[in-house]
């Protein structure tokens, strides 16, 4: 194998391994199918490229994606048209910022698909197929508390309060999946931002006290009060290693089902409403929920799971606006205030505007991403190409030395 060599200047050589980030990090994705004049299409064979749907030139990235101008990436997947946030820092605010940068590349996406339409004399739209909720971290190396297990237990705590944050009566399932450093949880598209957040808030909340815990076996749920389900099997994953929780699973039909009827039976004895459940399931969570949200994003979590918010679960019919998603942003504009962009995002926002930096007499210009944690670079004078991770750039940014 070869190996990156450190350059004085901070950045690395030719190397051939993506170096991922030393801190943890969350990122969200969203998945869309594309429909022209109502008719479902592959976006692969109507545009080719990214490239050929967004009118801005973009820095490519590691493989066939490309970094959008909103700051996050876009790639057509299998038939669908994905767009990821970029990796924001696990930190308190986190949800709020992964969350807005998934909606902001959402609505990027939807404007440029609107003027592709409008040169080519159609009606284009996107429906909502799925999100993706990643958080990675250092590996404990401890058998006790693996990747692996960790995304086991979890996809026995998940069940009840994504049914009703992020689920809707056409959804099928929730699932995990333990991928080397992080965890991702597959839920429908949520045509709803606040859900979004709460959706995102839950599953870092849940994953970092969850962290914190002696070990990921199932005893974990009776230690900590969490209910579970009788009868409750795991099916395999559709994609990938992991696990889902479909109708199959349980007694009954959990999308279809009525949300305040007792009739979930529990191991303990006991027979529960599906918002009973979930709101029990939320209590261990709670102080890590606020940490990485806010009291606010708690309240609303806690107002869905009581039925005092609306859950898409409440409605008999999956909203018109996952059929035609992006169309309408409704987003709390004073709370996006309140939480600024990363340091991780303000390098990634330099980046994509291709603006070049100076570092020790050199002046460098972007070329491309490399990952999601580096960035490479071409020295401007002699060509030679650098690559810099995005903690190097963010602390030479703050200290105003690029």
């Amino acid at each position: 194998m070869r190996m990156q060599r450190i350059l004085k200047d901070g950045s690395k050589a030719e190397g051939r391994f993506h170096l991922p980030p030393p801190r943890p990090v969350i990122g969200l994705e969203a998945e869309f199918s594309l429909f022209i004049d109502d008719v479902q299409k592959r976006p692969e064979e109507i545009f080719g490229t990214p490239q050929k749907l967004v009118r801005r030139r973009m820095i490519p990235r590691t493989g066939r994606s490309f970094q959008l101008p909103a700051g996050g990436a876009i790639y057509f997947d299998t038939g669908v048209i994905e767009v990821a946030t970029p990796i924001v820092e696990l930190e308190p605010g986190c949800c709020y910022r992964a969350t807005r940068l998934l909606w902001e590349q959402i609505r990027y996406l939807r404007t440029e698909l609107d003027a592709w339409s409008d040169r080519n004399g159609c009606r284009a739209r996107l429906q909502g197929f799925s999100t993706h909720y990643n958080l990675s971290f250092r590996s404990t190396n401890s058998r006790a508390r693996t990747v692996f297990k960790l995304g086991h237990l979890l996809a026995h705590v998940l069940p009840a309060p994504l049914l009703l944050l992020a689920a809707n009566r056409q959804s099928t399932a929730i699932g995990v999946r333990p991928r080397r450093g992080r965890i991702e949880v597959t839920v429908d598209f949520t045509p709803d931002a606040a859900l979004t957040l709460a959706s995102c808030t839950f599953i870092a909340g849940a994953i970092e006290t969850m962290r914190t815990w002696p070990g990921s076996d199932l005893a974990q749920l009776d230690a900590h009060d969490i209910p579970r389900f009788t009868p409750f099997q795991l099916k395999k994953h559709s994609s990938r290693r992991g696990w889902r929780v479909t109708a199959k699973s349980l007694a009954h039909d959990p999308f279809r089902c009525d949300v305040n009827e007792q009739t979930w039976k529990l191991r303990d004895g006991r027979a529960l409403g599906l918002r009973a459940i979930a709101s029990e399931t939320l209590a261990p969570f709670r102080e890590k929920i606020r940490q990485l949200g806010d009291a606010a994003t708690l309240q609303h979590i806690e107002a869905v799971l009581e039925g005092d918010a609306r859950s898409l679960l409440d409605f008999p019919e999956r909203p018109k606006s996952y059929e035609d998603a992006g169309r309408v942003l409704d987003w709390n504009r004073r709370r996006l205030r309140r939480w600024s962009k990363s340091a991780y995002e303000k390098v990634i926002h330099r980046v994509i505007a291709h603006e070049s930096i100076l570092i020790n007499g050199k002046r460098y210009r972007p070329e491309r991403m490399r990952g999601w944690y580096e960035v490479v670079f071409r020295e401007s004078k002699t060509g030679a190409r650098h690559i810099f991770n995005l903690d190097y750039l963010a602390k030479r940014f703050a200290t105003k030395k690029l």
